[in-house]
Parts: C-alpha cells; structure tokens; sequence
C-alpha cells in the first residue's frame, strides 16, 4: 500500500467482505505487518467504525453491524461492480427497475469525483429474456424471508385450485425468472414453483427440518430438473457425439451448451445433449446439414422413429394415406 488513506479502505473493503478476519491473514493480504493492522483498526475506530477484536490463536477482527455505521467506502472495483449490478438489475425479473435506477443516482451523488468518473464510464444495455414476467418484489422478498427463517410457505398458484404447502430452500433466478426451489409433502418430491404464479397466504406455516439436497449442490440439482434429471446430476440425461458437414464456425452461435470440435473445413464433430434421445435427434436435424452418428446406438432408434414419423406427415400433406 502506497499511503494510509488507500490501506484503510483496503482494510475497510475487507471487513466489510466477511463477518472474521484473522489478524494475520489481514496482514498477509494488505502486505503490511500485524502491528500496522492494530493501527489502522484504531484509527478506523475513531471514524467511527464499530470495529470489535476476536478471540482466537492469532486474535482477529469483526465490523459489527449498527445503526451508527459510517457511509459505506467503496475502491474502484466495488464501484464498478455495483454500477453493473445496479444497471443489470432490470434483467433480473424482480420489478426493480426503477429502484435500481435510483439507488444508482443516490450512490452516484455520493461518490468522489473520481470513482463518479469510473461509474459514469460504465455504460451497459441490459436486455431482458423476451416474453420473461416479472415477480412481484414484495414476494421475492417473502420467500427469502420464509428460506432463511425455515418456515412453510402456504399459497395459491396458478392454474391449481386448491391451495398449496411447500418447505421452501432455496430461491433461484434462472433465465430471467424467479423460482422457488422447496419440498411438497403432498408429492413427497422436491418441486420448482415460479415465484411470479404464486399468490402468498399469510402467516406462514411451522418450522420445518431443512432437507438435504440430492447432490449436495442446488445449483446443479436445479439444471438437471431442468434437464430431466432428478438425481443431483447437471449434466444431459441423453448425450451423444456426432459429426456435422457443415463449419464449426457457422454452428457455433446456435449450440447452447453443446462442444464444438473442428474437423476440417467443411465438418465439425458435436457433442451435445437433451432430455430425450428423440428430442436430442430432433436438435440435430434443425442443423440443416448432412451428419454422422459416432454414438450412442439409443440415438440411432431414435432417428429411425423421426425418420417414420416426418415421412408419415409429409404423405399425409400430400394427401398420400399412410401405410
């Protein structure tokens, strides 16, 4: 650190960053000895920093939440990032548009000059996932509230008559929409409900025990429910290697997840995946190009079945009777 000002909010960044700080590994990061951490705490206190030391082997520190916290400090990367944030923020499904514009008009009015400059610099047009709805804020804001206190959540969904119970987990954004990841005891299973389908009853119900996650990892547990997996597994339940007559190049804006390995000019091999081995060929054929299967044999039979089923439609658009 080349002067005081710049380490204590370096010091500042990091406590703000997490809730305990080993004195030594504070020291190590800034690059500057445990001492000079011990005043640089100091002097952070007497700005008014409720700044508490921590018992351990090494000691360490804690920046306790309070009423009579300081304005927030901000290096150039965190305001950056929240400048990003804040203007991504109307992607994000929750109708906080307009919010996030103000926030971002407030922390600007804060800022000095010069971190003014960097947010000012940071242009971004957000687009929004086309035909996306957005949840209501005040229902986003239940559910993580009913997540963290592990309390059921009673409510009304679309298109169900009768009301619903969940245990609510986790609360998931996902291609521009919000979901609820929770446990029904009615279906015994774990079920994603969209947050902006749900209509809220209040109060909420019990406590409940929280559940283990098939796979430890909701993240992944919740793209393999997308993908047609309920194990735990993100990964395609249907996966297959092919080679396509046609560039790598002039395939590549249209493959999703699927790897892209070029062959020579003309061919590409593909690997690729989908929820069901039909629905996998299906995805292929949409190439509009000549191609080889390198496996599995499932994906063959499924080729065969769409092979039977286009050339049945195109008699029957023909007026040709089938069989």
């Amino acid at each position: 650190m080349t002067g005081t000002s710049e380490r204590l909010l370096a010091l500042l960044s990091l406590l703000q960053a997490r809730r305990d700080w080993p004195g030594l590994v504070l020291a190590e990061r800034l690059a500057i000895s445990p001492r000079t951490v011990r005043r640089d705490v100091d002097r952070l206190r007497e700005l008014g920093y409720p700044i508490a030391a921590t018992k351990g082997p090494d000691g360490g520190y804690r920046l306790e939440a309070g009423a009579d916290l300081p304005p927030l400090l901000f290096d150039d990367e965190q305001a950056v990032a929240l400048a990003i944030a804040l203007q991504l923020a109307g992607t994000s499904g929750a109708g906080v548009s307009e919010a996030a514009g103000r926030a971002l008009t407030t922390v600007r009015q804060v800022m000095p000059s010069r971190l003014r400059h960097r947010i000012d610099a940071v242009q971004v047009t957000p687009v929004r996932s086309s035909g996306a709805p957005e949840a209501d804020p005040a229902v986003l804001t239940a559910l993580a509230d009913a997540v963290r206190a592990r309390e059921v959540v009673r409510f009304d969904y679309q298109d169900s008559e009768a009301p619903r119970r969940a245990e609510p987990h986790h609360l998931i954004h996902r291609n521009g929409r919000w979901y609820l990841l929770a446990w029904d005891p009615e279906r015994d299973d774990w079920r994603t409900f969209r947050a902006d389908r749900m209509k809220l009853r209040t109060p909420n119900g019990p406590r409940f025990q929280p559940r283990e996650i098939p796979g430890g990892d909701a993240t992944a547990f919740v793209t393999g429910l997308f993908r047609g997996s309920r194990s735990g597994d993100s990964a395609w339940p249907c996966q297959a290697e092919v080679v396509v007559h046609a560039p790598a190049a002039e395939l590549a804006p249209y493959l999703g997840d699927a790897l892209v390995e070029p062959l020579d000019e003309g061919r590409c091999r593909l690997t690729l995946g989908s929820w069901s081995w039909t629905g996998l060929a299906a995805s292929i054929a949409r190439f509009d190009a000549d191609f080889e299967v390198a496996g599995p044999p499932a994906l063959h039979a499924a080729l065969d079945t769409l092979a039977r089923r286009f050339a049945a439609a195109s008699r029957r658009d023909h007026g040709v009777s089938p069989g």
